[in-house]
């Protein structure tokens, strides 16, 4: 499954368990690519990749200073992880790297 399809099915995921997937058009190079937002005010953002693709230099740069301020930031390269972002979401976890 290619990187939309994941993306697609994160979308999906997400909003069927109340929450909301916004895509982030940045003009910083590097930003995670989706904003998760689930009830009570817990937010993440997730970076997606194809299968086994790890992020780039700049993104893993830009990843560092969101986690250092606080954010979670989630690497997703297989749909079978989106229950969990979504569970670490709604619990304020912490993220992961793929």
């Amino acid at each position: 499954m290619g990187e939309k399809q994941t993306e697609r099915k994160l979308t999906e995921a997400v909003t069927a368990a109340g929450g909301w997937a916004i895509k982030l058009l940045s003009t910083t190079n590097g930003m995670p690519d989706r904003l998760v937002m689930m009830p009570g005010g817990h937010v993440g953002f997730v970076e997606v990749k194809s299968p086994g693709q790890k992020p780039r230099k700049l993104q893993i740069r830009r990843h560092v200073r969101l986690r250092h301020l606080g954010f979670p930031v989630f690497v997703l390269d297989d749909p079978d992880q989106i229950p969990g972002i979504i569970k670490a979401v709604q619990e304020g976890g912490r993220g992961w790297e793929a």
